[in-house]
């Protein structure tokens, strides 16, 4: 077992492409990212680890974990299936490196919330000697039951007389499944994650989420929504939508077949705000009524509207513009906004959007569209601006990596 603190950790990301419960679970979107950069920014965001690998056998996978700076090791097919455990897809991993880390940790997507902290804690706990693995677990102060087997209920682990209250009971812990964090002689040696001396790492309840249903991605964005507040928003430039955004969802039609709709003056106050601040703008529609362009042109704010493909307008404007797609906000409410959303750092919703956008939205406004919602995101954005307090993300930012234990 290692005994030294600043023992070298390497964190080890399975993901393959062959999800059945949801199909390429491993790049669907939460909190504006995918699962797998959400695993890979809380493992750079940890202190002690160096490096981090993922393992996989699909080229999107592979994709999206390059452009979050992890590497990439190709899983083979014997590996890859169902039946293959974690164990064995670790411990291909390891055997293709040229320098061992002394710590290894596992992490899998499929838990959406890792603090960097709770897993830090997780390394110390290893790497001073205290435990040879550590692994997070939630408390869970249930009465479980199970079946005989004649099918009849049986109490389990509990006394079926006895109904103490939640506070007089002792909890068990149920895995998350977020990280293991092991020695890595031992391991190798055992070949199981579970070996030598345990340690619990125990984390906040609304942490031990593990993804494997539509339901489960839902829920977990909903936590992510109402428990993470944003203070303020870094950004260099937000574009937004109309119908639905700058306006209500609606539209007022004239007997002659003539259209107009209701802003906000809020909305426009925010946008002159950011303007004075130096912000980028742009309204990107696929709306074909003039009134779009009319109200852009009052704002005083840069438009293209009957736009079919709204993220290569996107990315061209900001290509133009020489800016961080990280730093840019987009600001939805329909399914049409969805592929121009997933190409920014900020992806955000108005409060009335439809479930489907609020899945791919880094944040929720509490505002509708045409009701406050660009006022919300601009007051966010000038906090984020103003602010050295600014919360910019779910976990904090990773720093310079040291040098690579991966070949």
């Amino acid at each position: 077992m290692s005994t030294n603190s600043e023992a070298k950790t390497l964190v080890i990301i399975p993901a393959r492409g062959g999800s059945k419960g949801i199909p390429l679970k491993n790049l669907r979107r939460i909190g504006g990212q995918t699962l797998l950069a959400r695993a890979i920014e809380s493992a750079f965001a940890t202190p002690s680890v160096l490096d981090v690998v993922v393992s996989t056998d699909h080229p999107d996978i592979k994709a999206e974990a390059l452009a979050n700076g992890a590497t990439v090791i190709d899983r083979p097919a014997e590996i890859a299936g169902d039946t293959a455990s974690s164990e064995s897809v670790l411990l291909h991993a390891l055997g293709t490196l040229d320098v061992l880390p002394q710590i290894t940790v596992f992490i899998q997507c499929t838990s959406p919330v890792i603090d960097p902290a709770d897993l830090q804690a997780a390394i110390t706990t290893v790497a001073s000697g205290a435990a040879d693995v550590s692994f997070a677990v939630v408390p869970d102060h249930g009465f479980h039951w199970s079946c005989d087997e004649t099918g009849a209920a049986q109490a389990s682990g509990h006394d079926a007389a006895r109904r103490p209250r939640r506070q007089d009971r002792e909890p068990r812990f149920r895995e998350t499944g977020a990280f293991y964090v092991m020695d890595t002689a031992g391991f190798l040696e055992a070949e199981h994650r579970f070996f030598g001396s345990l340690a619990l790492a125990q984390v906040p309840e609304d942490h031990g989420i593990d993804i494997d249903t539509e339901a489960d991605l839902a829920l977990a964005q909903w936590r992510l929504t109402h428990n993470t507040p944003v203070a303020g928003i870094d950004v260099d430039a937000l574009v937004t939508d109309f119908d639905g955004v700058h306006t209500p969802d609606t539209a007022y039609l004239g007997q002659d077949g003539s259209e107009s709709v209701r802003v906000s003056r809020s909305d426009g106050m925010g946008i002159s705000l950011l303007k004075k601040a130096g912000i980028h703008l742009l309204i990107l529609s696929t709306e074909t009524n003039p009134v779009v362009t009319a109200r852009a042109t009052k704002l005083g704010v840069e438009v293209a509207q009957a736009v079919s493909d709204k993220a290569t307008v996107l990315n061209q404007w900001i290509a133009d513009l020489g800016l961080d797609p990280e730093r840019v906000a987009y600001l939805g409410n329909d399914v049409n906004d969805l592929d121009a959303m997933n190409q920014v750092g900020w992806p955000l919703t108005v409060a009335d959007a439809q479930d489907s956008v609020h899945l791919a939205a880094r944040h929720r406004l509490s505002r509708p569209g045409g009701r406050g919602a660009v006022r919300e995101a601009a007051d966010l954005i000038l906090a984020g601006t103003t602010s050295q307090n600014t919360v910019t993300a779910t976990v904090p930012a990773s720093g310079p990596l040291e040098p690579s234990l991966v070949r």
